[in-house]
Protein backbone atom coordinates (compact mmCIF):
# COMPACT_ATOMS: atom_id res chain seq x y z
CA UNK A 1 0.00 0.00 0.00
CA UNK A 2 2.84 2.30 -1.40
CA UNK A 3 -0.10 5.86 -0.98
CA UNK A 4 -0.56 4.44 2.47
CA UNK A 5 2.76 4.74 3.60
CA UNK A 6 4.64 6.95 1.86
CA UNK A 7 3.10 10.48 3.78
CA UNK A 8 4.32 8.47 6.40
CA UNK A 9 7.92 7.43 5.36
CA UNK A 10 8.01 11.47 4.48
CA UNK A 11 7.10 12.62 7.67
CA UNK A 12 9.49 10.60 9.74
CA UNK A 13 12.87 11.44 7.48
CA UNK A 14 11.74 15.32 7.96
CA UNK A 15 11.74 14.00 12.21
CA UNK A 16 14.91 12.14 11.60
CA UNK A 17 16.58 15.22 9.75
CA UNK A 18 15.43 17.42 12.78
CA UNK A 19 17.53 14.77 15.11
CA UNK A 20 20.20 14.27 13.30
CA UNK A 21 20.73 17.59 12.53
CA UNK A 22 20.84 18.27 16.28
CA UNK A 23 23.95 16.98 16.49
CA UNK A 24 27.50 18.60 15.22
CA UNK A 25 29.00 16.18 13.22
CA UNK A 26 32.52 15.73 14.44
CA UNK A 27 31.41 16.44 18.11
CA UNK A 28 29.35 13.70 18.23
CA UNK A 29 29.96 10.74 20.72
CA UNK A 30 31.72 8.46 17.78
CA UNK A 31 32.61 4.33 18.37
CA UNK A 32 33.48 1.69 15.60
CA UNK A 33 31.42 -1.87 15.27
CA UNK A 34 33.22 -4.91 15.40
CA UNK A 35 34.46 -6.92 13.10
CA UNK A 36 35.30 -3.40 10.86
CA UNK A 37 31.82 -2.63 10.23
CA UNK A 38 32.64 1.00 10.23
CA UNK A 39 31.86 3.86 12.66
CA UNK A 40 28.74 4.52 14.55
CA UNK A 41 27.53 7.98 16.39
CA UNK A 42 25.13 8.75 18.87
CA UNK A 43 23.43 10.05 16.51
CA UNK A 44 22.71 6.98 14.19
CA UNK A 45 21.40 5.73 17.12
CA UNK A 46 19.01 8.61 18.03
CA UNK A 47 17.75 8.97 14.82
CA UNK A 48 17.35 4.59 14.52
CA UNK A 49 15.32 4.79 18.22
CA UNK A 50 13.18 7.96 17.01
CA UNK A 51 12.12 6.08 13.83
CA UNK A 52 11.59 2.81 15.53
CA UNK A 53 9.32 4.55 17.75
CA UNK A 54 7.44 6.61 14.93
CA UNK A 55 7.44 4.03 12.19
CA UNK A 56 6.42 1.14 14.68
CA UNK A 57 3.92 2.44 16.90
CA UNK A 58 2.27 3.70 13.38
CA UNK A 59 2.50 0.49 12.05
CA UNK A 60 2.93 -2.46 14.32
CA UNK A 61 2.20 -5.51 12.41
CA UNK A 62 5.38 -4.38 9.92
CA UNK A 63 8.81 -6.29 10.20
CA UNK A 64 11.74 -3.99 11.31
CA UNK A 65 15.59 -4.29 9.50
CA UNK A 66 17.77 -1.28 10.33
CA UNK A 67 21.50 -1.19 10.34
CA UNK A 68 21.26 0.07 14.23
CA UNK A 69 18.99 -2.44 15.29
CA UNK A 70 19.91 -6.24 16.38
CA UNK A 71 18.18 -8.47 13.53
CA UNK A 72 16.13 -11.48 14.62
CA UNK A 73 14.40 -13.67 12.33
CA UNK A 74 10.98 -12.15 12.94
CA UNK A 75 11.05 -9.48 10.13
CA UNK A 76 11.01 -13.13 7.83
CA UNK A 77 7.09 -14.20 8.89
CA UNK A 78 5.68 -10.13 7.88
CA UNK A 79 4.39 -9.40 5.14
CA UNK A 80 5.58 -5.56 5.22
CA UNK A 81 8.89 -5.18 6.73
CA UNK A 82 10.79 -1.35 7.72
CA UNK A 83 14.21 -1.15 5.81
CA UNK A 84 15.82 1.40 7.58
CA UNK A 85 19.38 3.00 7.43
CA UNK A 86 19.12 6.21 9.66
CA UNK A 87 22.12 7.67 8.58
CA UNK A 88 24.05 6.17 5.64
CA UNK A 89 26.97 8.15 5.00
CA UNK A 90 28.41 8.46 8.71
CA UNK A 91 31.82 8.98 7.52
CA UNK A 92 30.94 12.13 5.79
CA UNK A 93 28.27 12.93 8.73
CA UNK A 94 31.39 12.92 11.56
CA UNK A 95 33.27 15.09 8.77
CA UNK A 96 30.73 17.96 8.27
CA UNK A 97 29.96 16.88 4.97
CA UNK A 98 26.29 17.27 3.74
CA UNK A 99 26.05 14.10 1.78
CA UNK A 100 24.80 12.13 4.43
CA UNK A 101 21.45 10.61 4.18
CA UNK A 102 18.59 9.09 5.93
CA UNK A 103 17.16 5.93 3.99
CA UNK A 104 13.64 4.54 4.34
CA UNK A 105 11.55 1.59 2.58
CA UNK A 106 9.18 -0.65 3.09
CA UNK A 107 9.54 -3.88 1.35
CA UNK A 108 6.31 -6.04 0.79
CA UNK A 109 6.78 -9.75 0.04
CA UNK A 110 10.24 -8.94 -0.89
CA UNK A 111 9.26 -5.84 -2.72
CA UNK A 112 9.51 -1.88 -2.72
CA UNK A 113 6.80 -0.42 -2.34
CA UNK A 114 7.31 3.05 -0.70
CA UNK A 115 10.37 4.65 -0.13
CA UNK A 116 12.35 8.12 0.79
CA UNK A 117 15.53 9.11 0.68
CA UNK A 118 16.09 12.60 2.53
CA UNK A 119 19.20 14.95 2.49
CA UNK A 120 18.66 17.31 5.71
CA UNK A 121 21.22 19.81 5.39
CA UNK A 122 20.75 19.94 1.16
CA UNK A 123 16.97 20.07 1.72
CA UNK A 124 16.25 17.14 -0.88
CA UNK A 125 13.79 15.01 0.17
CA UNK A 126 13.78 12.04 -2.74
CA UNK A 127 10.37 9.75 -2.90
CA UNK A 128 8.61 7.25 -4.29
CA UNK A 129 5.80 5.03 -4.64
CA UNK A 130 5.33 1.84 -6.20
CA UNK A 131 3.28 2.68 -9.43
CA UNK A 132 3.13 6.06 -8.52
CA UNK A 133 6.57 7.41 -9.98
CA UNK A 134 9.51 9.28 -8.31
CA UNK A 135 9.82 12.71 -6.64
CA UNK A 136 12.37 15.54 -5.41
CA UNK A 137 11.02 17.81 -3.08
CA UNK A 138 7.53 17.01 -4.73
CA UNK A 139 8.73 17.44 -8.23
CA UNK A 140 8.66 14.54 -10.86
CA UNK A 141 11.83 13.21 -11.75
CA UNK A 142 13.42 11.02 -14.18
CA UNK A 143 16.14 8.69 -14.98
CA UNK A 144 19.03 9.81 -17.81
CA UNK A 145 18.28 8.92 -21.41
CA UNK A 146 21.85 8.48 -22.22
CA UNK A 147 22.39 5.66 -25.17
CA UNK A 148 25.73 5.28 -25.21
CA UNK A 149 28.04 3.97 -21.80
CA UNK A 150 31.35 5.80 -23.56
CA UNK A 151 29.64 9.02 -23.27
CA UNK A 152 27.69 8.44 -19.51
CA UNK A 153 28.85 9.87 -15.66
CA UNK A 154 28.26 6.74 -13.27
CA UNK A 155 29.02 6.66 -9.84
CA UNK A 156 31.69 4.14 -9.14
CA UNK A 157 34.17 3.57 -5.94
CA UNK A 158 37.67 3.03 -7.38
CA UNK A 159 37.61 -0.73 -6.53
CA UNK A 160 34.52 -1.64 -8.91
CA UNK A 161 36.94 -0.59 -11.76
CA UNK A 162 39.75 -3.16 -11.14
CA UNK A 163 40.27 -5.26 -14.08
CA UNK A 164 39.20 -8.77 -13.24
CA UNK A 165 35.80 -7.30 -12.62
CA UNK A 166 35.00 -7.13 -16.27
CA UNK A 167 35.13 -9.32 -19.13
CA UNK A 168 37.38 -7.64 -21.23
CA UNK A 169 40.41 -7.21 -18.12
CA UNK A 170 39.58 -3.50 -18.44
CA UNK A 171 36.58 -1.47 -17.20
CA UNK A 172 34.44 0.05 -20.36
CA UNK A 173 35.26 3.75 -20.81
CA UNK A 174 33.01 6.15 -19.13
CA UNK A 175 33.15 9.15 -16.75
CA UNK A 176 33.22 8.29 -12.96
CA UNK A 177 31.50 10.11 -9.91
CA UNK A 178 31.44 9.57 -6.65
CA UNK A 179 29.45 10.17 -3.11
CA UNK A 180 30.23 8.30 -0.02
CA UNK A 181 26.36 7.60 0.37
CA UNK A 182 24.74 4.49 -1.86
CA UNK A 183 21.02 6.16 -1.04
CA UNK A 184 22.25 9.11 -2.49
CA UNK A 185 23.76 7.59 -5.66
CA UNK A 186 21.35 5.75 -6.33
CA UNK A 187 18.57 8.95 -5.86
CA UNK A 188 20.72 11.07 -8.46
CA UNK A 189 20.98 8.02 -10.69
CA UNK A 190 16.77 8.32 -10.12
CA UNK A 191 16.95 12.51 -10.65
CA UNK A 192 18.95 12.00 -13.81
CA UNK A 193 21.89 13.73 -12.65
CA UNK A 194 24.48 10.94 -13.26
CA UNK A 195 23.69 7.75 -16.17
CA UNK A 196 24.51 5.26 -13.87
CA UNK A 197 25.75 3.63 -10.44
CA UNK A 198 27.77 0.26 -9.53
CA UNK A 199 28.76 -1.24 -6.22
CA UNK A 200 30.31 -4.38 -6.68
CA UNK A 201 30.66 -5.63 -3.02
CA UNK A 202 28.13 -7.38 -0.67
CA UNK A 203 25.47 -4.69 0.32
CA UNK A 204 23.30 -4.28 2.43
CA UNK A 205 19.69 -3.87 2.15
CA UNK A 206 19.32 -1.03 4.02
CA UNK A 207 21.91 0.84 1.97
CA UNK A 208 19.98 0.36 -1.67
CA UNK A 209 16.45 -0.02 -0.67
CA UNK A 210 14.73 3.05 -0.92
CA UNK A 211 17.11 4.53 -3.84
CA UNK A 212 16.12 1.25 -5.69
CA UNK A 213 12.60 2.11 -6.00
CA UNK A 214 13.24 5.84 -6.62
CA UNK A 215 15.81 4.44 -9.65
CA UNK A 216 12.86 2.27 -11.12
CA UNK A 217 9.53 4.59 -10.48
CA UNK A 218 12.15 7.28 -12.05
CA UNK A 219 12.24 4.85 -15.15
CA UNK A 220 15.69 3.47 -14.62
CA UNK A 221 16.94 -0.02 -14.10
CA UNK A 222 18.34 -1.82 -11.30
CA UNK A 223 19.48 -5.45 -10.62
CA UNK A 224 21.97 -7.39 -9.15
CA UNK A 225 25.90 -7.25 -10.87
CA UNK A 226 24.82 -10.56 -12.17
CA UNK A 227 21.50 -9.05 -13.62
CA UNK A 228 18.53 -10.88 -11.60
CA UNK A 229 16.20 -8.45 -9.93
CA UNK A 230 16.63 -7.15 -6.20
CA UNK A 231 14.45 -9.24 -3.32
CA UNK A 232 14.14 -7.20 -0.15
CA UNK A 233 13.84 -9.33 3.34
CA UNK A 234 16.27 -11.54 2.73
CA UNK A 235 17.95 -13.81 5.51
CA UNK A 236 21.20 -12.42 4.84
CA UNK A 237 19.94 -9.30 4.15
CA UNK A 238 23.30 -8.68 1.37
CA UNK A 239 22.66 -8.18 -1.99
CA UNK A 240 24.87 -9.24 -4.64
CA UNK A 241 26.07 -5.89 -5.58
CA UNK A 242 24.01 -3.13 -7.45
CA UNK A 243 23.74 -1.77 -10.80
CA UNK A 244 21.59 0.92 -11.90
CA UNK A 245 21.05 3.51 -14.45
CA UNK A 246 19.37 4.27 -17.33
CA UNK A 247 17.90 1.92 -18.89
CA UNK A 248 20.41 1.39 -21.79
CA UNK A 249 23.66 2.66 -19.46
CA UNK A 250 22.29 0.06 -17.01
CA UNK A 251 22.44 -2.54 -19.43
CA UNK A 252 25.63 -2.16 -20.95
CA UNK A 253 27.29 -2.13 -17.18
CA UNK A 254 25.66 -5.43 -16.81
CA UNK A 255 26.74 -6.99 -19.76
CA UNK A 256 30.14 -5.70 -19.53
CA UNK A 257 30.79 -7.01 -16.52
CA UNK A 258 32.62 -10.34 -15.82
Amino acid sequence: MPAHDLPLLIDAARMAGRVATSFTGSAAKRWDKPDGAGPVTEADLAVNDLLQSVLRLARPNYGWLSEETEDTADRLSKDRVFIIDPIDGTRSFVEGSSTWAHSIAVAEQGRITAAVVYLPLRDKLYAAGLGLGATLNGKVIHASTQSHLSSATVLAAKPSLVAQRWKTNTAPEFKRGYRPSLAYRLALVGEGRFDGMITLHPSWEWDIAAGALIVSEAGGTITDQKGHDLRFNNTDPRLNGVVAGGVTVQTQLTDALA
